[in-house]
């Protein structure tokens, strides 16, 4: 685990865009069980380079640009709350563990999930065009 402090900035770049964290594996059980008919939008966030080069502010980008949005906006933390972030990462099945990553769910199921070697090396304007238009098809 990572020291808080180090950590927090991470946490509020997402929190103050409106997403919701999760910190136990009852919080994402209860998101994704209780919103079966909504669509959610998660960012597996991570303290790498590219979460907060290209992850973050990509995903940032693509709610401001895009006309249709996720219901639900949520994340967790890789390296800080190890069990919720194992228990959402049972819902992105049977994409490997990546970080950071995100993922789009409608109706209860995956629909779409961006992975780690999705996020690196692309800028991120890339990265909030493509989660646009993923939008766009299932918002």
């Amino acid at each position: 685990m990572y020291p808080e402090a180090l950590v927090a900035p991470m946490r509020e770049d997402l929190v103050q865009v409106g997403f919701q964290e999760l910190k136990t594996p009852q919080e994402v059980e209860n998101l994704m069980n209780n919103n079966p008919d909504k669509s959610i939008f998660v960012v597996i966030n991570s303290v790498c380079g590219c979460a907060a080069g290209t992850a973050r502010p990509g995903a940032k980008l693509a709610l401001q640009i895009s006309n249709k949005k996720p219901d639900l906006l949520v994340t967790v933390f890789a390296g800080m709350e190890k069990d919720a972030v194992a228990k959402m990462r049972e819902y992105t099945l049977p994409y490997p563990p990546s970080s950071p990553s995100m993922a789009l769910f409608k109706n209860g199921k995956l629909v779409h999930f961006v992975e780690r070697h999705h996020i690196e090396g692309r800028s991120a304007q890339m990265i909030a065009e493509h989660l646009k238009a993923v939008f766009e098809e299932y918002c």
